[in-house]
């Protein structure tokens, strides 16, 4: 598996991803049928079995309606490490 599914980033942009779906009022087959894709494809990506490319972020966007700049400032205040030293 990436390294990257399962860090806090990848879980701030999934909660992200599920709460504008929901607050655009739409179903995961609803979304899917936008994309042009399958409801497992959006499941997997919300329940964190696949990672999200940023094209794909950016199509997101355009089928629920958010900017994709707005997701990733809101994952970027997500710190990952330790900036204090030892």
């Amino acid at each position: 598996m990436s390294r990257t599914l399962g860090t806090r980033h990848h879980e701030a942009l999934r909660a992200f991803l599920v709460e504008h779906r929901k607050i655009a009022g739409l179903r995961q087959v609803d979304l899917a049928k936008r994309l042009g894709r399958t409801q497992s494809y959006v499941s997997n990506i919300e329940i964190g079995q696949k990672r999200i490319a940023l094209i794909e972020l950016i199509e997101w966007a355009e089928a629920i309606g958010f900017d994709p700049e707005e997701a990733i400032a809101e994952i970027s205040k997500i710190k990952t490490y330790s900036t204090s030293r030892l």
